[in-house]
């Protein structure tokens, strides 16, 4: 099962100068929750802005290039990653926007944190058929004093797909 995972503003922004342009702790913490034992597949630029693996995850990084990063695999194509069996264990594709504009086409889930708020940046989220997809949860995050803005954290299920 393939799963995109990502935190869009209004208009789609997902970066800013190869960093998050906000700073929410609620969805960090939730999307430590969510991939927390699972795969995440993210490029290199993106392995590179967080600076290390993430813990108690199986960690890849795409890249066309010859590539190392101690506690990592390297895969070289979405193909490779999106062939890899993964025994029932759900696989998050975690950015940055060019992996995410190759894996959308793969992926059965989407769980999206959309930030009720516009930002500057320079990255975005590629285009979503809203066609293709199920609103399966929504809930509301709370803005309080460290988690300044209006959130939600959405999944949507790809339509057509059957469950395992």
């Amino acid at each position: 099962m393939i799963s995109i995972i990502v935190a869009t503003d209004k208009n789609n922004l997902i970066g800013k100068d190869n960093d998050l342009p906000w700073r929410i702790p609620a969805d960090l913490a939730y999307f430590k929750q969510v991939t927390q034992g699972n795969t995440i597949v993210m490029g290199r630029k993106t392995y590179e802005s967080i600076g290390k693996p993430l813990p108690n995850r199986r960690n890849i990084v795409l890249s066309r290039q010859d590539y190392h990063a101690d506690g990592c695999e390297t895969f070289h194509s979405i193909e490779e990653v999106v062939n890899m069996d993964e025994e029932g264990k759900e696989l998050f594709i975690i950015g940055g926007a060019h992996i995410f504009k190759e894996a959308l086409p793969f992926a059965d889930y989407l769980y999206l944190t959309f930030i009720d708020e516009e930002f500057e940046g320079d990255t975005y989220f590629p285009e979503v058929n809203e066609k293709d997809w199920d609103l399966i949860s929504s809930e509301k995050g709370i803005k309080d004093e460290k988690n300044p803005y209006d959130y939600y954290f959405k999944k949507y299920k790809r339509i057509g797909l059957l469950e395992k």
